[in-house]
Order: structure tokens, then C-alpha cells, then sequence
């Protein structure tokens, strides 16, 4: 199970806004200064963080390459799903072999 994320959605969404809104402006000289700077401003630990943010919304905005937002989460759950049917065919295979190994036994009788 994925682990919460320590900022909140609102906080992820305005840092990537207040980006696009510098980078638009021209107010720094590269994208990562202005990603740098507003990490700062709003006290997020890594510009590395508010970067990944910045990327995942240009993905599902649909002007860079990529899996959306919605697709991974569709991969995420597709991939658990497939984990407990396999744990659910594991026990169903030991479950045959176990009573295919009661019904080979001679009766007592």
C-alpha cells in the first residue's frame, strides 16, 4: 500500500499553478529556478518534488508524453488485482492437491 503523500493535493496544485504562471511571466531565467524558488516560497523540502509535480501535470494536460495521472492509478489497482488472484490460485492449487491426496488414500473400511 502506497504511502499518503505528506503534502496535500491543494498545495500541489497551486505550486504547479504558481510555476506555469512564472515560467508564462518570464519572471526567472529556467523553469527549475522558478521551480526552486516557489518550493522554497511555500515550504516544500526538494525542488525536486514541486519538478516531478510540474512534470505529472504536463502528462495529464496532455503536452508531454506519458502515462496520465488516471492510468497509473489503473495500473496500480489492475496490479493488485492480479497479486490476490494469484494468492487466490495458489491456495486453490493446494486445496486440489490436498483432497486429490485424501481421495487416492485406500479406506480403512
Amino acid at each position: 500500500m502506497a504511502r499518503p503523500s505528506k503534502y496535500p493535493r491543494e498545495l500541489r496544485e497551486r505550486a504547479v499553478r504558481m510555476v506555469a504562471e512564472a515560467v508564462e511571466r518570464g519572471e526567472y531565467p529556467s523553469e527549475f529556478e522558478a521551480i526552486r524558488t516557489i518550493a522554497g516560497k511555500l515550504g516544500i523540502g526538494s525542488a525536486e518534488t514541486v519538478r516531478k509535480w510540474v512534470r505529472q501535470a504536463e502528462v495529464d494536460g496532455g503536452t508531454r508524453p506519458g502515462k496520465t495521472t488516471a492510468e497509473l492509478a489503473e495500473i496500480r489497482e489492475l496490479k493488485r488485482e492480479v497479486a490476490e488472484l494469484r494468492r487466490a490460485n495458489e491456495i486453490l492449487k493446494s486445496a486440489s492437491a490436498f483432497f486429490a491426496a485424501e481421495l487416492d488414500r485406500p479406506s480403512r473400511y
